[in-house]
């Protein structure tokens, strides 16, 4: 079987569409997000913040 290298990947808030570099992935509880506000699932109300994204958890 030949190994994959994942180096892309969508971020795991259900509402964002920002796909990303698993190098730039804030890292939490195992699953790669967009930034800050999506790893704690927009506490605050705020979404991610990228341009054409709207994502408010």
């Amino acid at each position: 079987m030949t190994a994959i290298d994942v180096t892309m990947v969508k971020c795991a808030c259900s509402d964002c569409i920002c796909v990303f570099s698993t190098k730039a992935a804030v890292t939490k509880e195992g699953r790669f997000y967009c930034s800050e506000e999506c790893a704690n699932h927009h506490k605050g109300g705020s979404g991610c913040h990228h341009a054409g994204c709207t994502c408010h958890g």
